[in-house]
């Protein structure tokens, strides 16, 4: 937990302004039995009025001026703890956009999301305890015991039997509860999952009436972290009872041993008074030492799965030296390239060579599973390959920075994904500063223009989160526009046209057509309708390249693709 802490450098002077109005706190607050004392042994004993009203007066200044340093330390330290969790979630989010999706897969994004959200909350609460106690309760410790014994010294023999007992209390407590609280961030997880499984695929828990079943799923996840919390609960419920029992214990002590050491004239009444307050603010420290204690090794926890996050390495990263200067203008080329998942028994891809050319269209088409997603994917390096290279305008993709290399693409993945915002917002994802006129252009290409301004607001309308309030088709003309706005040397269309009917995927393609002439564009699809008039078809089975050609070429030489065409066409439409 350390190392986090590290983050704190420029909040240095706050942390010293914690520190010091936190020490100034607690003498005050040991000065104030002394005081109390004086009053007792000077004022209420001998009777004068005058000396109570006096010792009084510095006693409300005392307190007066510790309760504004509270104050203030409590201010700052709030500060402090939430600039760090600021800091960490910040370090977090831009780590994990970092990440290649072999990261992504590694984690999850259930995991990822309770790192950001609930780890670092409960890094932020002990960080303020830390600042308040770790300071205050050694002084309060340390200080009363000292001046408990100027006061009277054999009347500490009762702090030195109740001082163990606590202590074995706290820590009989503590070995319980502490594996408990490493148990509850695991369980977090889990709730989140099953939550964030449950709200994502609501449609098909309803369309295929699963809705018991995943009910069940998620109180089965809930009752087991409201059990280990109960467990917790009931451990630390005890605890306080416990030891206000043993404080308890040890003020009767005190008022009974006290009382016999007035009786026979070795102790003043207001030393006594005083001396039963230091006890109190001894027990109360070793209470906050026991609770921060506690609270510690589960802030630990959450602080080992930050740092498991800050620790980890992208695979996928910039080289020392980059190559920002080229000679063409999307020339791709795949050069025996073969990838393979982490864990995985044999390659998803294997020795995959060809070439797409600027002006031309390059379709990739085979059999479910048969790696077309995996292929594109290793274009904008969502993954590294395990072996060959994959070459832009004559230059490795691992020799240019990631933001060079995905500049020259404009990618539609397989699943549309839309942004709450505008209509207007989502396309300008693609290109920031995009004008209204090349808006309005890249919707008009992606045949999305009809239904926009059929739209309330037109450009303008609100697109819900994750585009649930606009259909399938709708998804994917806006995300085609997305990256026809970027202007792109290289267009990646990851089946972007399965939610699209015939007459619009046709009318599409004719537009993009005059679009992209002088990009390079690689088409990936199920349906050969989509692909029959590209200049070049990829022919994939089993990760292998089993035919490259025209529609007619493969229609002639290669079997796999004359399935596939056969298991959609007509003999006509074949003809």
């Amino acid at each position: 937990m350390l190392r986090l802490y590290k983050f704190l450098k420029p909040y240095a002077l706050m942390i010293v302004g914690v520190f010091f109005f936190v020490t100034l706190q607690s003498l005050g607050d040991l000065y104030l039995p002394t005081l109390m004392s004086n009053i007792i042994n000077e004022g209420v004993m001998q009777g004068d009025t005058k000396r109570i009203l006096e010792i009084g007066g510095v006693m409300l200044l005392v307190a007066g001026v510790g309760v504004i340093c509270s104050v203030i330390a409590s201010f700052l330290s709030a500060k402090v703890a939430s600039n760090l969790g600021t800091i960490l979630r910040s370090k977090v989010f831009r780590r994990v956009e970092s990440y290649s999706l072999n990261e992504f897969d590694k984690f999850g994004t259930a995991t990822l999301i309770t790192r950001t959200t609930n780890d670092i909350t409960q890094i932020q609460t002990v960080t303020i305890m830390i600042m308040r106690m770790m300071i205050s309760a050694p002084i309060m410790a340390i200080g009363g015991l000292i001046l408990a014994l100027r006061k009277d010294r054999p009347l500490t023999l009762v702090l030195a039997v109740a001082i163990p007992v606590l202590a074995i209390v706290v820590a009989t407590i503590a070995s319980k509860v502490i594996p408990l609280f490493k148990l509850v961030q695991v369980k977090i997880d889990r709730i989140n999952l099953v939550l964030r499984e449950k709200l994502t695929g609501i449609r098909v828990i309803r369309a295929f009436n699963t809705v018991e079943l995943e009910r069940r799923r998620f109180d089965e996840a809930n009752v087991d972290l409201t059990e280990t919390y109960i467990k917790v609960n009931r451990i630390m419920a005890f605890m306080m009872p416990s030891i206000m029992l043993i404080m308890n214990f040890t003020s009767l002590a005190i008022l009974w041993f006290g009382g016999i050491r007035i009786s026979k004239g070795s102790m003043d009444l207001g030393d006594l008074a005083a001396f039963t307050q230091y006890a109190m603010q001894i027990m109360f420290s070793m209470l906050m030492l026991a609770m921060m204690f506690i609270m510690v090794p589960r802030a630990q926890a959450a602080a080992t799965r930050i740092n498991e996050v800050l620790d980890t390495i992208p695979e996928i990263k910039d080289a020392e030296k980059t190559v920002d200067t080229f000679t063409g203008r999307g020339h791709l080329e795949f050069r025996n390239v073969t990838f393979s998942y982490e864990g995985a028994e044999e390659p998803v891809l294997k020795n995959i060579s060809f070439e797409a050319k600027p002006g031309e269209v390059t379709a990739i088409i085979g059999s479910t599973g048969s790696g077309k997603s995996t292929l594109v994917n290793l274009i904008p390096r969502f993954y590294d390959v395990d072996s060959g290279s994959i070459l832009i305008d004559g230059v490795d993709i691992r020799e240019m920075s990631q933001e060079t290399l995905r500049n020259k693409i404009g990618f539609v993945p397989q699943k549309a994904i839309l942004f709450s915002g505008t209509i207007a917002d989502n396309i300008r994802f693609g290109k920031e500063d995009a004008t209204d006129e090349e808006v309005r252009h890249a919707a008009e290409v992606a045949q999305a223009l009809e239904f926009i301004e059929n739209m309330d607001g037109g450009f303008n309308h609100e697109i819900s989160q994750g585009g649930t309030n606009v259909s399938g088709g709708q998804k994917q003309r806006l995300s085609i526009a997305r990256a026809l706005v970027r202007k792109p040397e290289i267009y990646i269309f990851d089946d972007s046209f399965s939610a699209l009917d015939f007459k619009t995927d046709a009318k599409l393609r004719a537009a993009l057509k005059k679009e992209t002439k002088d990009s390079t564009v690689i088409i990936v699809a199920q349906r050969v309708a989509t692909i029959m008039d590209a200049d070049r078809i990829i022919v994939l089975d089993e990760g292998k390249i089993v035919g490259i050609g025209t529609h007619r070429e493969l229609l002639e030489k290669c079997d796999v693709y004359r399935e596939i065409v056969s298991s959609q066409l007509s003999e006509e439409e074949i003809a």
